[in-house]
C-alpha cells in the first residue's frame, strides 16, 4: 500500500474517531429542541423595581397601601375571604362608581343609583333633590375626568365578612345651577371646577352580590 494512501486512512480514522467522541460529550441538537434554560426577568410593575420572591408582599395590595399597614393586613383578609377581589380591580371600579353616582346626584337621576347606595347615603341624597326640586332648582353638569384618586383606608370584620375601603377622589366637572326661569344663578358652564370628596364602600367579601355600596360621603 502506497504510504499517502495509508496516511490518509490514518488520519480519517482519527477524525471519525474525535467525531464519535465529541458527539459523546456534547450531544446534538435536532429539531425545536429547548435552548438552554435563562434565568427569568424580574416582574417589573410602574414604580420601584421589585423582586418576586414567594411569600414576598402582594403588589396588588402594597401598590396602593404601605406593607404591614393595618389596611394592607385588612385588605388581605379580604382576599382571603373573597380570593377573586383584586384591589385594584376594585379601584378601576371605583373611578367608574364616581362618575356615575356624582353625575346622578348631580342631575337628580338617583332612583338608578340604589342598589349602589346605602340607605342611610340614598336618604341624604334623595333629601337634597326633593329639595332643590321644591325650590324650582335644577343643576345641568358635565363630568371631565378624576384627577387624583387614593385608596387612604381599609377594615374587614372577620365576623359578619364586611370590608370596607374608603377612597379619596379629586374629580374635574362644570356645573350650572339654573331657577324655575332658567337664569343661572350660580356656576358656569365652561369653567371646569375641582370637586374633592372622600367616599367609603362596603361590601360583604364573598356574597353572590359582587356591587360595593357607598355607605359614607365627606369632603
Amino acid at each position: 500500500m502506497n504510504s499517502p494512501i495509508l496516511q490518509l486512512l490514518v488520519l480519517a480514522g482519527i477524525a471519525i474517531f474525535l467525531v464519535l467522541r465529541l458527539r459523546s460529550v456534547l450531544g446534538t441538537r435536532e429539531g425545536f429542541e429547548k435552548p438552554p434554560a435563562q434565568s427569568s426577568p424580574t416582574t417589573r410593575r410602574d414604580g420601584p423595581e421589585l423582586e418576586v420572591i414567594e411569600g414576598g408582599p402582594d403588589l396588588d395590595i402594597t401598590d396602593h397601601v404601605p406593607d404591614g399597614s393595618d389596611s394592607a393586613l385588612a385588605l388581605a383578609d379580604m382576599k382571603r375571604a373573597e380570593p377573586g377581589f383584586g384591589v385594584s380591580d376594585f379601584l378601576s371600579g371605583a373611578r367608574g362608581a364616581y362618575e356615575m353616582i356624582l353625575m346622578g346626584f348631580e342631575r337628580g337621576e338617583i332612583e338608578d343609583l340604589r342598589p349602589f347606595l346605602g340607605e342611610d347615603v340614598f336618604e341624604t341624597f334623595e333629601a337634597v333633590v326633593e329639595q332643590r326640586a321644591e325650590q324650582g332648582l335644577t343643576i345641568e353638569a358635565e363630568f371631565v375626568g378624576v384627577r387624583e384618586m387614593t385608596l387612604t383606608e381599609a377594615t374587614f370584620d372577620p365576623e359578619t365578612r364586611r370590608g370596607e375601603v374608603t377612597v379619596k377622589y379629586v374629580g374635574e366637572l362644570t356645573s350650572v345651577v339654573k331657577d324655575d326661569t332658567g337664569q343661572v344663578i350660580e356656576g358656569s358652564a365652561t369653567a371646569v371646577k375641582k370637586q374633592k370628596d372622600t367616599w367609603t364602600y362596603a361590601r360583604i367579601m364573598g356574597s353572590d352580590n359582587p356591587n360595593w355600596q357607598l355607605v359614607a360621603t365627606d369632603e
